[in-house]
């Protein structure tokens, strides 16, 4: 069923623009150039569609709220069992059911809502199924005095789009413009943006668009949605090749809907450069065009943040300078020269980092690889940012995220292996930094639940071949195989939820972020550019001067003294502090005035 259209004319809409406008929500419609013919299964009873130009079929009844329907496609030979609409937004019963007329009657509330701009805002990531004991969008409702209280201004949510069973990360979605219905489904989702929005919180969809994930996913029986070849998780996605404009709407007309269905506040684009975006008109940059235009339509801003493994300034440089005009990126660097530094891990991608050097020339230029070899890639990688283009709010830090603990064979937090002194320190630098900090839920008290990675999906052979594919991968870096969690396991999903009931060490810890995201705030840390950045260090130390503050570093075992001196702010240690020196316990930092 189309229920929303690119409302930009060509080259930011399809070329069809005019004609889907046609097809509006007073008629079931669906775009299938692939088969023979379509019905519509509408509430049990088979009915005819009429093709129209552009591989639309439609058929002349109009939906009403709660009807369930779905499409039976002929192939020349024989008819399909009834699929799920891939425009679908809501799957009742899950992504093999038939697809729901939603009720779009929900009364907002969040009418004094101006937006929030993402310079100067504090990120929170969280995965809706194990934040909270019930693990839907209600149970983060509850906690939204918690996250303001912390000093949080945004949530970015990992993806909720359905997937098959009810226990996923969300990076399996297979239906693009619905909501998985364990969560809470549209309803719900749009009760937590609206809850969030009248907290003075921001909400963010982390959303999946260079794959398909493997179990529910009908949408190629309707047309070319993906054109051969793998990314690693799923066949690329279809936004260059034959019939690619109808499949690029599919997305726009996704994130536009996220937009202005749901008030989301932005998106996070999942692995960006696993998108084939060849194209004169990047995908990336018609996304921002479609962001700019809700924006500028209803004067909230709305935001665009990327994740990319290509130490590629381009995603956030203006389309006028020749870039995709995102509002920011994740910067892995910073957070691997910091974990490198603090945890003593040097495998896999950790092997260029563990340097105070190395986390000095990220802090200052964001990037280690900025086209310098990289010993993980065995080739040149990266190229370098331009202090004086590009704000320092455009790069996303964390100590660490969902990635960088559910990707580990076990799904352990640093919080596992690193004392209170240094979880806190690695917080310290990240917040006193100017980029845009976002912590990853439970790191603030120091959770020691695992974030493992698990699914469960409605074909036992899928989950089969998922766990063995996750511990032979793992075995060769060194793990052994029964330590690892099996994937579809219910007890490897529960044991990842948060437990909310802190110790007194949690407690202590949780109090520090806190303190630590407020002189973020008080001393000006999120400056606008890396210009008034001052990055000094010593073989265990580091100085870094921003805004009107200053954080020292020692990342040793041992007690040092560092050649600067000033006014104490705040310490989670004891140090000793003169006008021209700073004595540092083991992984100690303090935050002075800046002189």
């Amino acid at each position: 069923m189309c229920h929303s259209i690119s409302h930009l004319s060509s080259p930011t809409g399809s070329i069809f623009t005019s004609l889907v406008a046609m097809l509006t929500s007073q008629s079931f419609s669906v775009w299938a150039p692939l088969p023979h013919d379509v019905h519509l299964i509408l509430n049990g009873e088979t009915l005819p569609m009429h093709k129209t130009e552009g591989s639309w079929w439609r058929a002349e009844i109009a939906p009403k709220a709660g009807d369930r329907y779905g499409f039976s496609l002929f192939d020349g030979s024989s008819w399909s069992k009834t699929l799920p609409d891939p425009r679908s937004t809501s799957q009742p019963d899950g992504v093999h059911g038939l697809s729901e007329v939603s009720d779009d009657s929900y009364l907002w509330g969040d009418q004094q809502w101006t937006g929030r701009i993402l310079p100067g805002s504090v990120l929170y990531e969280l995965h809706v199924g194990t934040f909270s004991e019930d693990g839907t969008f209600e149970g983060v409702v509850d906690k939204l005095p918690y996250l303001r209280d912390l000093g949080v201004t945004a949530i970015e949510l990992l993806p909720v789009q359905p997937f098959g069973g009810n226990r996923n990360w969300g990076y399996d979605g297979v239906l693009w413009h619905a909501v998985h219905a364990g969560y809470g489904g549209p309803a719900g989702l749009k009760k937590l943006i609206d809850a969030s929005h009248q907290a003075g919180i921001a909400v963010y969809l982390d959303v999946v668009y260079n794959h398909f994930g493997p179990d529910g996913n009908y949408n190629g029986q309707f047309g070319p949605y993906t054109s051969g070849g793998s990314t690693g998780w799923g066949d690329v996605v279809n936004i260059n090749g034959h019939d690619s404009d109808e499949v690029r709407n599919y997305i726009l007309d996704a994130a536009r809907q996220w937009f202005e269905d749901f008030h989301v506040d932005g998106l996070r684009l999942d692995a960006v450069h696993s998108l084939d975006d060849r194209g004169a008109y990047s995908l990336l940059a018609q996304l921002t065009m479609v962001a700019e235009d809700v924006s500028a339509q209803t004067g909230i801003p709305r935001s665009l943040i990327a994740e990319s493994e290509l130490n590629d300034p381009k995603f956030v440089t203006s389309r006028e300078a020749g870039g995709f005009g995102l509002d920011a990126q994740w910067v892995d660097d910073i957070h691997h020269a910091l974990h490198a530094l603090v945890s003593g891990e040097r495998n896999g991608y950790y092997s260029d980092f563990g340097s105070v050097d190395t986390l000095a020339k990220t802090l200052r230029e964001v990037f280690e690889h900025t086209g310098n070899y990289s010993t993980y890639r065995g080739r040149n990688h990266g190229r370098p940012v331009h202090p004086d283009i590009t704000p320092a709010s455009r790069f996303v830090t964390y100590t660490t995220t969902h990635d960088q603990t559910g990707n580990r064979a076990i799904g352990d937090r640093p919080s596992t292996t690193l004392t209170p002194e240094q979880q806190v320190l690695k917080a310290a630098i990240i917040y006193s930094s100017p980029y845009t900090p976002m912590l990853f839920m439970g790191e603030e008290f120091g959770a020691t639940t695992p974030f493992a990675f698990f699914c469960s999906h409605t074909d036992p052979e899928l989950n089969r071949l998922t766990s063995e594919g996750r511990k032979r991968e793992f075995a060769r870096l060194g793990w052994n195989a029964d330590d690892i969690p099996s994937p579809e396991l219910e007890s490897t999903f529960t044991s990842s939820k948060l437990d909310w009931e802190f110790t007194a060490e949690q407690r202590r810890i949780n109090d520090a972020y806190k303190q630590l995201l407020h002189l973020r705030h008080t001393l000006g840390f999120s400056q606008p550019n890396l210009l008034t950045l001052e990055v000094e260090h010593g073989e265990n130390w580091l100085s870094m001067a921003n805004g009107r503050g200053r954080i020292l570093a020692n990342f040793s075992d041992d007690t040092i003294t560092v050649p600067l001196g000033g006014e104490l702010i705040y310490s989670f240690t004891s140090p000793t502090v003169t006008d021209t020196s700073t004595t540092l316990q083991p992984w100690g930092f303090a935050i002075l005035t800046r002189n």
